[in-house]
């Protein structure tokens, strides 16, 4: 077995900097008057008095790099001990939170999920509300730093692929995954920024304009309200829509942009399919909602826009209760959400590229069925597709499905209606954000589900994020002697 002291010694160093976060909101809440602000300020204390004790603790350990059974301990392990110190403030302070919904919470915001257990968010301090938003933001910036460095470098799910996109890590992870993220970093706040900026204009508040751009840069869609984006109907639909879609885009696609390249961007047959698919949802929704209700055009343009990329990208906003469209948008709806955003994104599900290198490989199986003797060249836009990637993306799609259709299963065992415990499973395990049914508050909040069904959503939160894999290896007993 690898020593875990190098990847602990991270994760302490990662938990130094959550609490150093934690005093963003207690500077918003004591600005603004709020005795809740000691509440941040304990926090914080304790989250980087722990973080650092496990740095001190393994400072003897630091190397020149981690091996590829670290690597998994470490993407695993931050995902799980984050969430607990994230959740500090649900339970000290407001809203004053069962240890289990905290930690709920937490697990949602930094997997980007945005399912919610809280009610009464219009009525909770500012500092509460910001947070959630961090949270979230942390959790989009941390994603795509894993899916850029260590998903190629793991070879999950077809990830492998993208080594040949000039970012291989393999034999010095660390030092090149400065180097990402340093430009990584400059985008995702430039393009917060913008988000930012467009909100205020379009008259949110302060505090509404910067959570909502933190929010809807990592695709996680906790709001400021228990209207979610109810409360923004109009122009900030589309602004929030634009930017949605952007965040689903692969990060290296706006590095590369900046750097004077816009060619990759449009090249990219993710970002092309993505785009199409999009169209193509919007568009079918349009026509049944103008044919079958009457809607107007524009209405329903810009809601079905707007609804439709939320869920696409996994961000899981909601400005119209989508269930009163009919069947078929609702069909099409829960189809997109099981598909995501493109791979290097903050978007979550199973990804564009693991569907086009699915539809590639069933175009060559058809092929070599009428052509036996054939020989079959799997290629996705300009590049090859090797046989590992093509067999890895199928694994994945296998456990993703088995996963889905197993946590059905337990959130109904559970307790849950069948009906409540598919859409909590799908937005679980595609960490989605909305789910549907008997149960469901009318804020689209899940706090009224069993503690059994919280901890399994938790669970399907988790292993969705890190692409089901990083985490289920860690349970084979080779992996721990190798």
């Amino acid at each position: 077995m690898k020593d875990p002291r190098p990847v602990v010694n991270i994760i302490g160093v990662l938990v130094m900097a959550l609490g150093a976060a934690m005093l963003v909101p207690m500077a918003l809440d004591f600005v603004e008057g709020a005795a809740h602000w000691k509440v941040f300020l304990e926090s914080a204390i304790v989250t980087f008095v722990a973080g650092g004790m496990l740095t001190l603790a393994t400072a003897n350990s630091v190397g020149a790099g981690l091996s590829v059974q670290q690597v998994f301990m470490l993407t695993s392990g931050v995902w799980a001990v984050l969430p607990f110190f994230g959740a500090i403030p649900f339970f000290l302070g407001a809203p004053h939170a069962s240890f289990t919904d905290a930690y709920f919470e937490a697990m949602s915001g930094l997997t980007t999920t945005g399912t919610t257990v809280f009610v009464g968010l219009d009525d909770m301090p500012a500092g509460t509300l910001l947070w959630r938003g961090i949270l979230q933001w942390l959790g989009g910036l941390g994603i795509v730093i894993v899916a850029m460095v260590f998903l190629p470098l793991m070879r999950v799910g077809g990830m492998q692929f993208f080594q040949t996109e000039g970012f291989d890590t393999l034999g010095k992870v660390l030092p090149r995954a400065i180097d990402i993220s340093s430009a990584l970093i400059r985008v995702y706040v430039l393009l917060t920024v913008l988000c930012a900026t467009a909100y205020l204009g379009l008259g949110m508040t302060g505090l509404e304009a910067t959570v909502h751009a933190l929010t809807t840069m990592s695709t996680g869609g906790f709001s400021t309200s228990d209207k979610s984006f109810g409360l923004f109907q109009g122009p900030a639909e589309y602004v929030a829509a634009l930017f949605m879609f952007l965040a689903s885009l692969p990060f290296v696609r706006f590095i590369q942009l900046l750097s004077g390249d816009a060619r990759p961007l449009w090249r990219d047959v993710q970002v092309r399919a993505y785009l199409r698919w999009t169209a193509y949802a919007v568009a079918a929704i349009v026509i049944y909602r103008m044919a079958v209700f009457a809607t107007p055009f524009e209405p329903a343009l810009r809601e079905t826009v707007f609804n439709v990329v939320s869920l696409f990208s996994g961000t899981g906003y909601g400005s119209e209760d989508i269930t009163a469209w009919g069947p078929f948008p609702f069909t099409v709806i829960i189809i997109i959400g099981l598909v995501g955003g493109c791979t290097s994104s903050t978007a979550c599900s199973v990804k564009v590229f693991r569907y086009l290198v699915l539809f590639e490989a069933i175009r060559a199986q058809i092929r070599r069925l009428y052509s036996p003797n054939r020989v079959v060249n799997m290629r996705l836009g300009r590049q090859p597709l090797a046989e590992d990637v093509v067999n890895s993306v199928l694994v994945f799609f296998t456990l993703f499905m088995l996963s889905f259709a197993g946590l059905t299963v337990l959130l109904d065992l559970a307790g849950l209606s069948t009906e409540t415990a598919l859409t909590a499973s799908w937005t679980a395990i595609a960490n989605i954000g909305p789910a549907f049914g008997p149960g469901v508050g009318p804020t689209g909040a899940v706090d009224a589900f069993p503690a059994a069904a919280k901890w399994l959503m938790v669970g399907g939160m988790y292993v969705g994020r890190l692409e089901l894999l990083a985490v289920l290896v860690l349970f084979l007993p080779k992996f721990w002697r190798a």
